[in-house]
């Protein structure tokens, strides 16, 4: 009974609303005779009113098609190769995707939250100060390659990715400081003289154990001290030092090489003497026997004209006393006179 009240009333109010607006314009164009009226009559019975109920319905299907349009699409996520959707119910973690593809959550009840999938650096905030086994200070600066292994721990345990990296910060400089205070200072600088292994995968190893014990979902892959310095007021000391160091075994090195090139010079010159004393026993060996067969030659040619030899021996007496200076004065009868004046016989 109450909708077809509401009905009837709904048709009123809209005959009472356009049918005044009829009347109006048929009292307007109302003819003087009688069969113009009877026509317009007519025309105004076949007119039908507007039905406003159906006008509302239609309205209303549209505005809740467009709503659940928009609700649709406001809870479709996208999950993407490099990143984890983590689906909370009521605040509560339930579940994540770790496939990329296109994914739908519950309206007003499920939220969704993104982590990265891919491998991070984590730059250490601060450089930690430590402690070495011989009582010095140093200070080393590293950094840290990690990545989420279970996003649905690093939600319940940590919360946001900046508490899980700050949580790491803190096992990695107590494992550094562990383990470095366990050298002296000469092992941690000079790898040749260390005994410590590989520090980085000691490292690596001991801080996974600490984050897998509190159950954050990450896992480090890899830390790397980046630098191991020394405090400000103790460098010029230790720079001092180091210079000292190393003039004196730049001079040790002097000195070893000026004594190697002494020695390599008294081999040289007692080798070159050796050879020079041998070149030249062979060579008077050579000339001798060399002067004993042009003797022998001599010996030979002159015997067989002995006047010959005798003109020969004279001429070079003549070669050993008579310069470019020497004045000779001989008798004009005596045996050099006379060859030089060309009397042979």
């Amino acid at each position: 009974m109450s909708n077809d009240k509401f009905n009837n009333d709904l048709d009123k109010f809209v005959n009472s609303l356009f049918g005044n607006n009829n009347n109006k314009k048929k009292k307007a164009d109302e003819p003087k005779d009688s069969g113009d009226v009877k026509e317009a009559k007519v025309v105004d019975m076949n007119k039908k009113p507007i039905n406003g109920r159906k006008i509302g319905t239609i309205i209303g299907s549209l505005v809740a098609i467009f709503a659940i349009i928009v609700i649709i699409i406001s809870n479709l996520y996208v999950v993407k190769e490099n990143e984890y959707k983590v689906i909370r119910q009521f605040g509560e973690v339930i579940g994540y995707k770790d496939e990329p593809g296109l994914n739908f959550k519950i309206p007003f009840i499920q939220s969704v939250t993104t982590l990265p999938k891919n491998i991070m650096i984590y730059d250490m905030a601060t450089e930690e100060e430590i402690m070495t086994a011989d009582k010095k200070r140093i200070i080393v600066d590293n950094y840290a390659v990690w990545k989420v292994t279970d996003p649905k721990l690093l939600i319940s345990n940590a919360r946001t990715i900046a508490n899980a990296e700050s949580r790491m910060e803190e096992f990695i400089y107590s494992t550094l400081r562990t383990e470095l205070g366990k050298l002296p200072y000469e092992e941690i600088i000079n790898e040749d003289l260390s005994s410590r292994g590989d520090l980085n995968a000691t490292v690596t190893d001991r801080v996974n154990t600490l984050l897998s014990n509190d159950k954050y979902g990450i896992e480090v892959v890899d830390v790397r001290i980046r630098r191991t310095d020394l405090p400000a007021e103790n460098e010029q000391s230790v720079f001092t030092r180091m210079i000292s160091e190393r003039e004196s075994m730049a001079q040790k090195y002097l000195s070893e090489g000026d004594a190697q090139k002494r020695t390599i010079e008294a081999n040289t010159d007692r080798t070159v003497t050796e050879m020079i004393s041998t070149a030249e026993k062979e060579a008077a060996l050579i000339r001798a026997q060399g002067e004993a067969e042009a003797a022998r030659i001599y010996n030979q040619a002159f015997s067989k004209d002995p006047e010959f030899y005798e003109l020969f021996r004279t001429l070079e007496t003549y070669k050993q006393t008579i310069g470019e200076d020497t004045m000779i004065i001989i008798p004009s009868d005596s045996p050099y006179a006379r060859i030089l004046s060309g009397y042979l016989e």
